[in-house]
């Protein structure tokens, strides 16, 4: 290919490329639609009860559950925080920092679910965090990843990625 002609399909891919996100950019979260892939729609059904269930009790301090869906190995990468590794650690901040203090609100249509062949399923989804204490605090949409490994019929959360 010519130089000449390899910066101009440069130049136009960039230009498409870069038109599609501002495009895409444009749509409200709250429009956004994900969809199963074909046959995975049972997975995702189970890994949006799962996030359900997973967070109902986060909202309601009902600390049994966490602990029962996180791995013994879980690993929690927070953009502001940093990464925690001790699974009781991170149950005594949710109680001590969360509880009563915070409510998590899934953005509806945001969820992605994808297997991961041989051990589970990763979800990216976007999220907000209302403050209780400020109930007239604006919350802004986050993102999240949650790798969910699969034993049987038996779920855990063994890696999160949190960004604000």
């Amino acid at each position: 290919m010519k130089k000449s002609n390899y910066i101009k399909s440069a130049f136009f891919s960039t230009v498409a490329f870069f038109s599609i996100a501002a495009v895409s950019a444009m749509i409200p979260i709250e429009e956004m639609e994900y969809y199963a892939l074909e046959g995975e729609q049972e997975l995702y059904d189970t890994i949006i009860e799962l996030d359900d269930i997973y967070f109902t009790a986060y909202n309601n301090c009902d600390m049994e559950k966490p602990a029962e869906l996180y791995a013994e190995d879980l690993e929690f990468y927070h953009d502001k925080g940093g990464l925690s590794t001790s699974k009781q650690e991170i149950l005594e901040s949710i109680e001590k920092n969360i509880c009563g203090k915070v409510t998590r609100e899934l953005v509806e249509g945001s969820i992605e679910v994808h297997e991961i062949p041989g051990f589970g399923a990763v979800q990216i989804g976007m999220h907000k965090f209302h403050n209780n204490q400020e109930p007239d605090a604006i919350s802004k949409a986050s993102k999240f990843i949650t790798i969910w490994k699969r034993d049987d019929d038996d779920w855990k959360i063994t890696r999160v990625i949190s960004l604000h």
